[in-house]
């Protein structure tokens, strides 16, 4: 029996290694069309529950009605977060005055060190809008979980600190709390507000 429960946890892992590989050689944005390469679509966002930097409890019915885009990260973050956060901002910029129908969201990997305190200095750095969420170790894992977002802590035994070696996409997120499409690292501004206003004008 146990050697059958291994094998299917084998099996699920081969699943989804393959489905995170074949989106790594696909090019544009990643729709719900394009998820799981290899075997069934991988359903990518879902419920949540964290804690804003207000300290307030938020869940993902908060953002119903509006477009979100969504990235995992960490304050402590040296070059990808920073990176990131910057192009969602200028994507918005592009989007004009329809980026009000758009929540930018910054999900922590590392709640340990991003405290609500922590976020409210770090998430406005890249805008007025953004919202920085955390919450406890279990809370933030069952996020990564539904949005299935790599995380891991690094450490050097010649340093006290620590890195986070994390998967790198935006999410946008529909009205109705649904997986719409993903961006890649680095994905040019222009291509992310130009999916967002096709996206808008199609709903």
């Amino acid at each position: 029996m146990l050697a059958i429960v291994r094998w299917a946890a084998l099996a699920v892992a081969i699943v989804v290694v393959a489905a995170w590989l074949t989106l790594q050689t696909q090019k544009g944005p990643v729709g719900p069309e394009n998820i799981g390469g290899v075997g069934p679509a991988v359903a990518i966002g879902g419920p949540f529950e964290l804690v804003d930097q207000t300290g307030g409890t938020v869940s993902d019915a908060n953002f119903r009605g509006k477009w979100m885009l969504v990235y995992f990260g960490y304050t402590y973050c040296p070059d990808v977060c920073p990176t990131e956060l910057a192009n969602m901002a200028a994507a918005l910029d592009g989007l004009g005055e329809e980026a009000s129908r758009v929540v930018p969201v910054f999900v922590t990997v590392d709640p340990n060190r991003d405290t609500p305190s922590v976020l409210a200095e770090y998430v406005p750095l890249f805008g007025d809008r953004f919202v920085g969420l955390t919450g406890s170790r279990a809370q933030a894992d069952a996020a990564m979980k539904a949005y299935r977002v790599f995380a891991a802590r690094t450490e050097s035994p010649a340093s006290t600190d620590y890195l986070m070696d994390h998967s790198s996409y935006v999410y946008l997120i529909g009205p109705d709390g649904k997986f719409v499409a993903m961006f890649r690292y680095r994905t040019d501004p222009a291509e992310i507000a130009a999916t967002i206003r096709r996206h808008m004008a199609g709903s």
